[in-house]
């Protein structure tokens, strides 16, 4: 019971339908508050507010559009900032386009890095990924040979040619490392430079 209660949580949280707010939560709103919060968040301002009125509607309340969207202005600027820009790129998540022009330049900035970060991780761990199967490949010969009565060159020579599969894809993952540590310490400055900046 437990475990199917945690996945349709976990479900839930994925889930762009779930609601935003119980109806508890609903009934007692400081919509300048939750519009801060959403701002914050970096949400898009639209879908979120959209949200909150389906979740409220059910619950029988009506969401305060003008105090959200003032709470919401409120919390932008403190997701609109360069360091965050780096955190939400190299995390993987996407930006709504969300912050003024005044910082957005600022928080793409960070933004771009970190998108960089992602995505060379990514492809770090796909070639991992497929390194471990073509070793699991290896490991199905061998043992195909070992059980086998026929004539195993064959097996072999597969097995071989998945040995320089690895060799080139442990080459390119280094290649990959490399240029992942150079991110690394371009994100290290970045950061550097705008924490001496305050």
């Amino acid at each position: 019971m437990k475990l199917r209660f945690a996945l349709l949580m976990s479900l839930c949280a994925l889930a762009s339908s779930c609601q935003t707010l119980s109806k508890e939560e609903c009934a007692v709103a400081d919509w300048r508050v939750i519009g801060e919060q959403d701002g914050a968040a970096g949400y898009n301002p639209q879908d979120r507010f959209a949200r909150h009125v389906k979740a409220c509607t059910k619950a029988g309340v009506a969401a305060d559009q003008t105090l959200w969207y003032q709470g919401y202005q409120q919390g932008l600027p403190r997701y609109c900032t360069p360091l965050n820009g780096l955190t939400v790129g190299s995390e993987g998540k996407s930006y709504a386009n969300v912050c003024p022009i005044d910082l957005d330049a600022g928080f793409r900035e960070g933004y771009d890095l970190g998108r960089i970060y992602h995505q060379k991780k990514s492809e770090i761990s796909s070639l991992e990924s497929r390194t471990r199967a073509v070793e699991q490949e290896i490991r199905a010969d061998e043992e195909l040979i070992r059980a086998t009565k026929t004539d195993p060159r064959e097996i072999y020579r597969r097995i071989d040619a998945n040995r320089w599969k690895i060799r080139d894809m442990e080459r390119e993952t280094g290649r990959l490392q490399s240029e992942l540590r150079r991110i690394e310490a371009d994100m290290d400055n970045f950061r550097y430079s705008y924490a001496s900046r305050t």
